[in-house]
């Protein structure tokens, strides 16, 4: 069910599904958790990571000029937080995540996860059931946000 308030839109869904998965290393962790929602049929989901990476690129998403800049960090990190969710983009299913990564002294790099080579990790997916979850073009921020049917 979707509901629109002023300033909200709101979807309702229930847990369908945990999946628990461990990661390989060399293999890329936002490439990974899309290739198991597309095998497993996740079309709206949420996740969380913990491990660590031997390389990243981060992202962040300049409001101003509407793009993002990009950061790749060639160092083994800590995966300390990583959280995200599952949504459907051209009908395929699209992985959102952003982490927080520190390294051997605890300073922190944070931002959207584009690419992480992992070294370990764990991931819990939870697949929803629901309205089709459907990213499209907003043109007030000029990215590919929710938007209800």
């Amino acid at each position: 069910m979707k509901a629109r308030h002023d300033s909200i839109c709101v979807f309702e869904f229930g847990a369908s599904k945990e999946l628990v998965l461990r990661l390989k290393d060399d293999v890329d962790l936002v490439q990974s958790i899309t290739e198991i929602a597309k095998t497993k049929g996740v079309k709206a989901g949420t996740f969380t990571a913990i491990g660590a990476l031997k390389r990243a690129k981060l992202g962040y998403y300049d409001q101003r000029s509407h793009e993002y800049r990009e950061t790749t960090i060639e160092a083994a990190m800590e995966l300390a937080s990583c959280t995200g969710n599952v949504s459907l983009k051209g009908g395929e299913p699209f992985v959102h995540a952003h982490a927080v990564l520190s390294d051997e002294k605890g300073n922190t790099r944070a931002g959207h996860l584009l690419e992480g080579s992992v070294f370990a990790a764990e991931v819990h997916l939870t697949q929803l059931e629901g309205p089709a979850l459907e990213r499209k073009y907003d043109k007030a921020t000029e990215l590919m946000l929710w938007v209800p049917e």
